[in-house]
């Protein structure tokens, strides 16, 4: 019997964590569900012949409980938890959201993957984290999240010089605008209009299943092959601030 490579994915209650769950299993993966909302996770490992572990990743405790239950031998994590909470200009910065997006986003990040490291390194794993364009271009009313995923896109490149000379490769994947389940919701505090306005006019936005499907494609390259940093936007977005709409 073939024992399946472990891979833990956070954030995977919904949207592009749970897409990407799903997909790691079809391709061989035994896939750790990590997040807050527990009845999701549970109701997906069962989908997928996987394991749920509740998980904030901004909690040491639920941290090290994660690590535990991941095993000694880890061929992938991905990093998924984040998000983004507000739109306002930095003059009307909510300083409290701010902190939440970095310490989920940046410190999230940071945590599991130290905490998990030696499994990684005993699994001759790779580290995927999830960017943003966010976080190579500025925009405005995004201050908060620019600035969190500016400072994800640097762990990730001083984590890859760091881990060198260990077998584990680091990549960044960094998508533009993705219509996946609550994201603007959630940056909009639940305001349907607002989430709804922001993919208005869009034909094709990215979906969850895409960007699915490209950490897939990360995590099965040969081991000698580490992509950096993938960039993926939908066609009609030329570029943060420059997005073909039609009426």
């Amino acid at each position: 019997m073939t024992t399946r490579p472990v891979a833990v994915v956070t954030g995977a209650s919904s949207g592009i964590g749970a897409a990407t769950a799903r997909h790691l299993a079809a391709a061989g993966f035994e896939v750790v569900c990590a997040a807050r909302r527990l009845d999701r996770i549970e109701e997906l490992a069962k989908e997928i012949d996987g394991r749920a572990v509740q998980c904030d990743v901004t909690s040491a405790e639920d941290v090290a409980a994660l690590t535990v239950a991941a095993g000694e031998r880890v061929g992938l994590l991905v990093n998924n938890a984040g998000g983004a909470f507000g739109f306002e200009p930095v003059a009307d910065a909510d300083l409290d959201a701010w902190r939440r997006m970095y310490e989920v986003n940046v410190i999230g990040v940071a945590a599991v993957t130290k905490s998990l490291l030696p499994a990684l390194i005993a699994g001759r794993g790779t580290i995927v984290v999830m960017g943003s364009t966010a976080g190579q271009v500025a925009y405005e009313g995004g201050g908060g999240y620019v600035a969190a995923k500016h400072a994800v896109k640097a762990v990730v490149d001083t984590l890859r010089l760091e881990l060198f000379d260990q077998p584990v490769r680091v990549c960044e994947i960094a998508p533009g605008m993705v219509k996946s389940e609550g994201f603007a919701l959630t940056r909009f505090d639940g305001d349907q209009d607002k989430a709804e306005a922001v993919y208005a006019g869009v034909a094709e936005p990215l979906t969850s299943d895409d960007i699915a499907e490209i950490v897939t494609w990360v995590a099965s390259r040969p081991p000698h092959v580490n992509i950096d940093r993938l960039t993926v936007r939908p066609r009609a977005q030329a570029a943060q601030h420059k997005v073909h709409r039609v009426n």
